[in-house]
This record gives C-alpha cells, sequence and structure tokens, in this order.
C-alpha cells in the first residue's frame, strides 16, 4: 500500500510543487527482475523461457478506435521517434529495432485480443500497450504468458502493482493511488466538503474512484455519492440524477469519451460545471472545443500523470507527426520505448523475458544518461546506467511501477481546451 502525504499547501502555490511519499514494507531496492506478485510465487508462475531471434520487435497496441482513440496519435508518435533515435544510433544487438503498430480498440471490442495475436505471429518481444487499464486486464495474461513484456504508457490502475504478471508487466505512467490523492486533496483545496463521484464501472473507474475516496475523506471531507456507470449506457439520466440527489458542492467524474453525453445531462438536471465543481481526470482530460458551445466547461479542473513535454521533444514528435494536436502519453511511450532497448541490450538478448530482467537494472543505481545514444555508449563501455527520461527519472520498483512521478493540474478556458495550471511530483521511497 502507498501513502502519499497531503498535498492541500502546495495547491495553493501555482508553481511546480513537491510531494512526499511513502511506501508500506522493506525491500523495494533490489534489483532482481520486476514482479507483481508476490516473490515465492515468481519462479512457479514463470514465463515461459523465450529465446531471442537477434532482432528487437516491438509491438504498439494503442488505440486508433474506442473510447481513448484521442490518446493514440502521441503514444504512437512517442514510440515511433523512439524507433527512429535508436535506429540511428546503431540499433540494438547491432540490429534496427522493428517496430509493428496495431489498435487496441477498446474494452467493447475484442480488438486487442486479435491485435496481440498478430504480434505474437510475429516474434514481437516487447508490446507497447494498451493505454486503457480495461484493455489491459484482456490480454496482459496472453502477452505475459508467452514470455513477452507489456509495457503500458498509460495504465494507472492500482491492480497492477499486484497482478501475478511472471514479472513481465511494467509501466512508465504512475499508479492512481497518486492521481487519486492528488485530485482528492484538490478538490478540498478548492473548499468543497461534500463530494459525489460518477465513474466507469471498469478497472480504470473503480480504482481511482477507491483512491479519490480515500483521499477526500481522509482529508476530512465527505464522499456522499458513489456512482459507478456502464460506459456502453444509451443514456446516464438515472445515474446523474443519483448525483443531483445527494447535493454534492463537487463533483469528480472518472471518464472516457462518454464525458461529451454526460456533461449536457448534468447541465439539463442543473448540476452542470456552472452549477458546481467539477473535475476531470486522465481518461477524459481533452480538447472539447468541437463538443461543447463555448463556455461550457469553464472553470473545470483535471489531473493528468505526466511531467511536461520539452519544447525540443515537442518538436521532434511534430516531425514524426506534423498533426500532433495534443501530447498525452508521448513521454511515456517513447521513455518505454527506449527502456525496452536499453534493457536489450544490457541483456544481450531481444528474448522478452532477458529484456524484463535488465529494465530495473537500467532505470537507476548507475551512471546518469538522458538519451539512447549515450546510454549505449555506456552499455558498450561495461557501465551500469541509469536512464533518465521525458517522463521523469522512472526508476522501477521491484513491481514495475515508476517510484517517481509527476501530476498535472489542469483548467479549461471558455473554449473548452485545457491548460496547465501546476505539477506536482513525488517519490515512493521503500
Amino acid at each position: 500500500m502507498i501513502r502519499i502525504a497531503p498535498i492541500g499547501r502546495a495547491l495553493a502555490v501555482a508553481t511546480a510543487a513537491s510531494l512526499a511519499l511513502t511506501a508500506c514494507g522493506g525491500g523495494e531496492e533490489t534489483a532482481a527482475p520486476a514482479s507483481s506478485a508476490p516473490a515465492e510465487t515468481t519462479t512457479s508462475a514463470a514465463a515461459p523461457a523465450a529465446g531471442g531471434d537477434g532482432v528487437l520487435t516491438i509491438g504498439a497496441l494503442l488505440p486508433q478506435t474506442g473510447d481513448l482513440a484521442f490518446l493514440g496519435p502521441p503514444e504512437f508518435a512517442g514510440v515511433k521517434l523512439a524507433v527512429k533515435e535508436i535506429n540511428e544510433a546503431g540499433g540494438v544487438l547491432g540490429k534496427p529495432v522493428v517496430e509493428i503498430d496495431t489498435d487496441s480498440g477498446d474494452t467493447k471490442t475484442d480488438i486487442a485480443s486479435q491485435s496481440v495475436d498478430k504480434l505474437l505471429a510475429q516474434n514481437t518481444d516487447v508490446i507497447i500497450g494498451a493505454a486503457s487499464s480495461g484493455v489491459s486486464k484482456t490480454v496482459i495474461d496472453k502477452i505475459t504468458n508467452a514470455g513477452v513484456v507489456q509495457f503500458s504508457p498509460a495504465n494507472t490502475s492500482p491492480e497492477f502493482t499486484t497482478y501475478p504478471d511472471k514479472g513481465l508487466y511494467f509501466r512508465t505512467a504512475p499508479s492512481d493511488v497518486l492521481q487519486g490523492r492528488v485530485l482528492g486533496d484538490l478538490i478540498l483545496q478548492d473548499g468543497s466538503d461534500t463530494v459525489a463521484i460518477l465513474n466507469r464501472q471498469d478497472s480504470y473507474g473503480n480504482g481511482l474512484a477507491d483512491e479519490v475516496e480515500k483521499s477526500v475523506s481522509g482529508g476530512g471531507g465527505q464522499i456522499v455519492a458513489k456512482t459507478p456507470y456502464d460506459p456502453a449506457a444509451a443514456d446516464f439520466s438515472a445515474d446523474v440524477a443519483k448525483i443531483k440527489e445527494a447535493n454534492p458542492k463537487a463533483l469528480a467524474l472518472i471518464s472516457f469519451n462518454e464525458t461529451t453525453k454526460i456533461i449536457p445531462e448534468l447541465k439539463k438536471q442543473g448540476i452542470g460545471p456552472d452549477k458546481i465543481k467539477i473535475y476531470f481526470v486522465d481518461g477524459n482530460l481533452a480538447d472539447y472545443s468541437k463538443d461543447f458551445p463555448k463556455g461550457t466547461l469553464e472553470g473545470v479542473k483535471g489531473t493528468l500523470p505526466g511531467a511536461k513535454s520539452p519544447d525540443d521533444f515537442r518538436q521532434k514528435l511534430l516531425a514524426v507527426d506534423p498533426s500532433l494536436k495534443d501530447y498525452s502519453y508521448a513521454p511515456e511511450s517513447y521513455d518505454a520505448t527506449i527502456l525496452s532497448a536499453l534493457a536489450a541490450e544490457a541483456a544481450g538478448s531481444d528474448a522478452g523475458t532477458a529484456v524484463a530482467g535488465k529494465l530495473i537494472d537500467v532505470s537507476k543505481g548507475g551512471e546518469k544518461c538522458t538519451d539512447f545514444a549515450a546510454c549505449l555508449a555506456l552499455l558498450k563501455a561495461g557501465k551500469d546506467i541509469d536512464y533518465d527520461g521525458v517522463s521523469g527519472p522512472v526508476e522501477f520498483s521491484d513491481a514495475g511501477d515508476p517510484s517517481e512521478a509527476t501530476i498535472g493540474i489542469y483548467q479549461y478556458a471558455a473554449d473548452n481546451t485545457y491548460a496547465n495550471v501546476t505539477y506536482l511530483s513525488g517519490k515512493v521511497a521503500g
């Protein structure tokens, strides 16, 4: 369990702040292969040893369609930029990295499972994705049972920290234990002591809702309604009616693109953003300039894991995809790809199990380096490395989670687009 110190006073300052985190229990600093399963079960449940073929093959399992399709372009661009830079620096094990793009769809389809089948059939060593925690849950067993690394740039469900993944699941996005605490503290800091939660009924929505509830309750506030909804529902009037009846001062809306239906229903029932304070999360923090009349979301705030993308990094992404409008999770996708390549070099093998065995090592404890070429030179010189990426220091825990993370706080303007207010950074200590 992760405990995060209150940040109320820090949120009052519109500059980057520091967040102190601590983890219960010890044994977090060993350099053994990452595993979300208890140590005593790792050996018996180990993934099959898959021999590498000498070519690191990266499969992108990211949303081209479905609820999170808006996250697809920056995530694909992050992977492509990383592969480009890796290959320009000489590739991995002396050969170019191969990239295969597939669609993860969403939980309403079987697209992800079909995509994974295609990737496994093409000897993929590392699968970057899925973006959705719910989608990842549908394919994680298929991927890890094949001895392949699953590396998500955007999964935030706390369930993955303890999932029996055979040491093959990693992520560059922090668990929603962090985002939930930040969001709950933000709501309280803004003066709302009665809070309602309206969330998707899935792994992501339920997990984040639980963390927001803990944060609000722990900070002295009251959760007056906690309403999970069917994301595939055609109508959300009954769900919204439950929120209205509870009469909250604030609402945490944990949603994906069904937000475009829920916001009008909230307004219809008299509890829209013009009446109560509403907060979004990473799943629905998007550009709604074409979805709602001007002013609809003005003042709405939201949280999104991830540090600010440096300007030069954004320019590099635009060179890969000139049509990019959003950069959410591009740094995390880029870092996941770079780390996978460095782990393969450190292991001297592209096999998934070999890559997994070195991912923790290349993320911390060695000589600092910040790009593939520089890190590769250090590895070839026989040195241990500590890759610090665009998304942050990364530094994996034994569970494959980043032990340092940043959460951005954003606010919507009258044009229904959002801009950053501040960033909060924190470290998970063993």
